[in-house]
This record gives structure tokens, C-alpha cells and sequence, in this order.
């Protein structure tokens, strides 16, 4: 992988499998002996538990959106309160050494959000989120996964210029498949260079005729399905132990990403 350490962005709807595939990039790299950086920026964060983080370590993580001191300590709003002023480029460069939890070579930072009815104005939390997120991305030397919601809500432009590669993960399906392209253009609109589509579990159809399906988006990976990746949940055990296969695939993926990132790089040049 590149030196300063590659930066990748996972989106996709919720149930795709997005986070399963975050935390086997996570694991792949960590194998190849990088630091890696797993941030959480899902309201519904899972990425720590697909990790295999003990709940007693997950415990003493704080989702950052709910720390409502910090983020007004940071951009002089209080949270929840309608009008006033408050800061456009918080301070977030010290935020993620007092806010992660580690194992092994792999840090989790659970960023949040604000989705209770009732929260009031989400502004103050959404600008602290996507400053810090522009920050781990651009300026942090290790590499970094981010899973994301479905949306692009935490990708701002400087955000989406430094991300390396930009995953959109989709089940076999054209509801799933006119999501994904949607959310590829919007990826393109904000400049993103590398934007790619991993097919999650994958049963019964042949990858060719998905990849003729979409043809129109770079289709870098296949993740079957695995009965083992739903008894790892109920079991309380890592995808890593029961599922070789995904890890192996998931190991794939980042060769080809690499593959790819480096001819970019050196037409660039040419």
C-alpha cells in the first residue's frame, strides 16, 4: 500500500454488508502489519463488534455527535439550540487520540450522529463530523476505513478528494444496483476519482452477468453469502475465524485497488 497509507470510504443501505466488508478490510490490512484507523461514522455502529472488540473495550468508547460538550466546546454551539453562531473549522487534530480504543494494530473512532426526533438543529455536530473526518483522511499517516451511512451526509469535498478509493457496497438486485449508481454519481460530483462497487452476498448468480449488468461502474469484488457470517453474530465470533474465504476475497479487493490506484498513478505521470 501506498506510504502514507491508504484511505478508503464504504458506503451502501444498511443490511448490504458494508460493514462486514469495512472490518475485513480492517483485518486484511492489519495482517499486512499497517496501523489502521476504523471509523465508525454509521448512527448505527456495528463496525467495533464486526471487529471482534470485546464490549467491555467498546464501553469505554464515546460516539463523538453525543458528546455534547465537546462539540460545543469545539465550534461554540450549543447542540440542539436553534440560531447563533458557532465555528466552520473546528479544532478536531487532538480528537481522535482521546476518543479511540485499540486492538492489536487496528484503532476504532465511532463518530455518531444526532438521529433522535426532537434533536433540534444538527448543524454544530454535522460541521465538527466532517472536519474531523476531512482530518483523518487527508492529514493522518496510517491507513484509514471509513463505513459510512447510506449517504454522503460526512463526505465533504476535501474529504472526498483525499479519499483513494471509494467503495459502494450492493446486494444482487436492481433495486440495490440503481442505488448504487446514484450514489456513484454523486461520489463523481464531488470530485471522487476512484469510485468502486463490491457485490455482497453473492448466491446462486453467475458474477459475469452482474458485471454486464454493471457495466457502467467498476465492479472490483465479490462477497458470497456465508450461513457461517450469521452464526459469527449469533455466536459472538469474528467473520475472521468462520469465514477464510470472505478474508481472502477482502485481501483480493485491496490488490486490486493497489493494482489500480498505481497504473492511475502512473499515467498521471506520463
Amino acid at each position: 500500500m501506498k506510504e502514507k497509507g491508504i484511505k478508503i470510504a464504504i458506503s451502501g443501505k444498511g443490511g448490504v454488508g458494508k460493514t462486514t466488508l469495512a472490518s475485513l478490510l480492517c483485518h486484511s490490512l492489519s495482517q499486512r502489519k499497517n496501523k489502521v484507523l476504523a471509523v465508525d461514522a454509521d448512527p448505527d455502529a456495528n463496525l467495533g463488534m464486526a471487529l471482534g472488540f470485546s464490549s467491555g473495550l467498546l464501553a469505554q468508547a464515546t460516539t463523538i455527535a453525543q458528546d455534547e460538550k465537546l462539540i460545543e466546546e469545539r465550534t461554540g454551539a450549543v447542540p440542539g439550540e436553534f440560531g447563533g453562531w458557532f465555528a466552520l473549522n473546528p479544532l478536531v487534530e487532538d480528537i481522535p487520540e482521546k476518543y479511540v480504543v485499540k486492538q492489536g494494530n487496528i484503532s476504532l473512532l465511532q463518530m455518531g450522529a444526532k438521529s433522535t426526533g426532537g434533536a433540534g438543529c444538527a448543524c454544530p455536530q454535522s460541521i465538527l463530523l466532517k472536519s474531523l473526518l476531512n482530518h483523518l483522511v487527508v492529514e493522518r499517516d496510517e491507513a484509514v476505513i471509513v463505513d459510512m451511512e447510506a449517504g454522503l451526509e460526512h463526505l465533504g469535498r476535501g474529504t472526498a478528494e483525499g479519499v483513494d478509493a471509494f467503495i459502494i457496497v450492493v446486494e444482487p438486485g436492481q433495486r440495490s444496483f440503481a442505488t448504487a449508481r446514484a450514489v456513484a454519481k454523486m461520489a463523481r460530483d464531488l470530485n471522487v476519482q476512484n469510485v468502486y462497487v463490491v457485490v455482497s452476498k453473492l448466491h446462486g448468480v453467475n458474477p459475469s452477468s452482474i458485471k454486464d449488468e454493471l457495466q457502467d461502474l467498476n465492479v472490483i469484488g465479490f462477497l458470497p453469502y456465508k450461513v457461517e457470517a450469521v452464526y459469527a453474530d449469533l455466536q459472538g465470533k469474528t467473520i475472521f475465524d468462520l469465514c477464510p474465504d470472505l478474508v481472502e476475497e477482502a485481501a483480493a479487493i485491496l490488490d486490486r485497488i493497489d493494482k489500480e490506484l498505481a497504473e492511475a498513478n502512473e499515467n498521471s505521470q506520463v
